[in-house]
C-alpha cells in the first residue's frame, strides 16, 4: 500500500510491501499483515516499508490534512519469485517489480482526519 500524498517532497509513503504471492493465492487472510509474515501464503515475503520495518502499517494521514489516497495495487509477474537482496531498498523492489510485470490491478481507498 503507497501513499503518494504523504507529505514527503514527492516519494510519497510505502505502508506495506508483499512480495512473491503465489499465483494461486485467491486472498490474503485477516492478519495478513502481521510483522513477522506467519499469516501470509507460503514463499510470500514482506519488504521495509517506511515505518522501517515490515509489516501492515494503516493510514495515517496528518491531522488537518486534505484526505489521502491510499493505493493497492497488485502486479502479476513473469517470475515466480523476485531475487533481491536482504538489504535492498523499496525502489530496488519497484524497479525489480515493474521490470518483471506483466500487467497490474489498482484499488485506491481514501482516508483523512
Amino acid at each position: 500500500m503507497h501513499d503518494p500524498d504523504a507529505p514527503t517532497g514527492g516519494s510519497g509513503w510505502w505502508h506495506w510491501v508483499v512480495l512473491d504471492i503465489p499465483a494461486t493465492a485467491r486472498q490474503l487472510p485477516a492478519g495478513a499483515g502481521k510483522a513477522d509474515g506467519s499469516a501470509l501464503p507460503a514463499g510470500t515475503s514482506q519488504w521495509k516499508t517506511d515505518f522501517g520495518g515490515p509489516g501492515w502499517g494503516g493510514p495515517c494521514p496528518p491531522v488537518g490534512n486534505r484526505p489521502h489516497n491510499y493505493h493497492f495495487t497488485l502486479h502479476a509477474l513473469k517470475v515466480e519469485k523476485l531475487e533481491l537482496p536482504a538489504d535492498g531498498s523499496t525502489a530496488l523492489v519497484g524497479y525489480m517489480v515493474n521490470a518483471n510485470s506483466l500487467g497490474k490491478a489498482t484499488l485506491t481507498g481514501t482516508f483523512g482526519r
